[in-house]
């Protein structure tokens, strides 16, 4: 069976492209956040601005910085900013940035092109950190082909269904320990106008490699469908993807929130919050939103795992992790700060600072074990770590996989292929084409990549 491993990836070619052309920025004497470069006893740091980044970005100063004399010069953006940043620095091996955020998708990819510094080194004389607290499946998706350590989490996640206890139990409804996905489009249909202007469900209708087509691709999984099959042949004209988005297009457009097409997990999120929907299916991280102490819903939201079909288990894996730039000039200080930044003693300043629902979790065991936080997040925390334990990023679907990866293909060219099948889904789903004029040319789509891996 051909591997991702057999073959030196594109990404050399089409990232380090895009990076070439800015190379003159990013060397020479252009500098990072607040004007200071990398170096002595500062190092950069490039991240996504998610909420629990910025609230990192906050206590740094006060307790890593005071404790090890390291300054941290923080470049924080909107994540598809950071993404094409990070790229165009690493590729270029710039090293202007020492540590940046990357996700379980990019840190092979980046390993495989040696644009990292593995991190056994590190791990090995930092015993403190302990490693094997580390669930299993963060551990295994941010490990290169080599078989060491490219990253380390700073949270996870998977994904899961959440309800609405309250009008479930209105509606004399129950929802099953494993729902099916025909399941729950039946409660969806029930619970349309539960309340003055409620639609059933909530799903990502936005176009985004990373928004609609990650809780869409877990449906095709468990329907039966992938994107290729293990000899790099396109499959998004088979049956099963067909069936899949189709359901999941007549789901949305039927009983999902106005707007769908523009919808993804922040509008979602919202949606939820505001009790303008019953159900929604996404990431597990959103459960501390909407049992956050201020949320209106708090204390009526209910969880279950990711619906299935043909599958045992459907939930997708993720997550934020830190890398260490190759040509960082300062490796042995970024260490340091990915590690504080990663520990279980930054979760417990999180924890005693800002507040438990805050704290990064979904990559600690210890975590899971902490009474504090099983208190605050007692609604959805096992129902988080079972979900994260459970998933199968090598194996997600019914068939052989050429390439990891449960919501995304862990390869390059995944980013632009999934960016352009998500523009034609989303379409369909505002009604300007049917799904299957949408799969036709995604397909098209698809089989130029198959050109590119067959028989390797």
């Amino acid at each position: 069976m051909p591997t991702q491993s057999r073959r030196r990836p594109r990404v050399t070619l089409a990232m380090a492209a895009a990076g070439t052309l800015l190379a003159p920025l990013l060397t020479g004497c252009w500098v990072g956040a607040g004007g200071a470069g990398s170096g002595g006893n500062a190092i950069n740091v490039l991240m996504v601005n998610n909420p629990q980044m910025v609230e990192l970005q906050k206590l740094t100063a006060d307790h890593f910085t005071k404790d090890t004399g390291i300054k941290v010069n923080f470049t924080v953006l909107p994540e598809n900013d950071v993404r094409d940043k990070i790229s165009q620095d690493f590729a270029n091996q710039a090293g202007q940035y020492d540590v940046a955020t990357l996700s379980n998708y990019e840190i092979p990819i980046y390993a495989r092109n040696d644009w990292l510094h593995e991190m056994n080194t590190y791990v090995a004389k930092d015993p403190g950190y302990d490693e094997e607290d580390i669930l299993g499946p963060m551990r295994e998706s941010l490990t290169g082909d080599d078989g060491k350590l490219y990253g380390q989490p700073f949270y996870g996640e998977s994904s899961f269904l959440m309800y609405r206890k309250d009008l479930f139990a209105e509606a004399g409804l129950k929802m099953p320990e494993h729902p099916t996905w025909t399941q729950v489009a039946g409660f969806a249909e029930k619970l349309d106008g539960a309340e003055p202007g409620m639609k059933g469900i909530c799903l990502r209708g936005l176009p985004g490699w990373g928004e609609i087509m990650a809780p869409l691709t877990t449906v095709v999984n468990t329907f039966g469908g992938t994107w290729f099959d293990q000899d790099w042949q396109a499959r998004l004209d088979s049956p099963e993807w067909e069936k899949a988005t189709k359901f999941y297009v007549d789901l949305v457009r039927e009983h999902g929130e106005s707007g769908a097409a523009q919808s993804g997990f922040a509008e979602c999120l919202n949606n939820m919050t505001q009790g303008k929907v019953a159900m929604w299916y996404d990431a597990t991280s959103a459960a501390g939103s909407l049992d956050a102490a201020d949320s209106p819903v708090k204390g009526k939201i209910g969880y279950a795992p990711a619906p299935v079909e043909k599958t045992d288990s459907a939930g997708w894996l993720y997550t934020w992790a830190w890398g260490i730039q190759k040509a960082s000039r300062n490796a042995d200080k970024a260490w340091k700060f990915v590690s504080w930044a990663s520990s279980k003693e930054y979760e417990q300043l999180v924890g005693d600072e800002i507040g438990w629902s805050n704290v990064p979790a979904g990559k600690r065991a210890s975590t899971y074990e902490n009474p504090a936080y099983v208190k605050e997040a007692a609604a959805f925390q096992e129902m988080t770590r079972k979900a994260i334990e459970g998933a199968k990023p090598k194996d997600p679907g019914l068939q052989p996989r050429p390439a990891p990866g449960i919501q995304f293909v862990g390869i390059p060219e995944f980013t632009d292929l999934g960016t352009k099948v998500s523009q034609e889904i989303s379409a369909a789903i505002a009604g300007r084409q049917s799904v299957e004029e949408a799969l036709k040319k995604s397909q098209q789509l698809a089989e130029q990549i198959s050109e590119e891996y067959e028989g390797r």
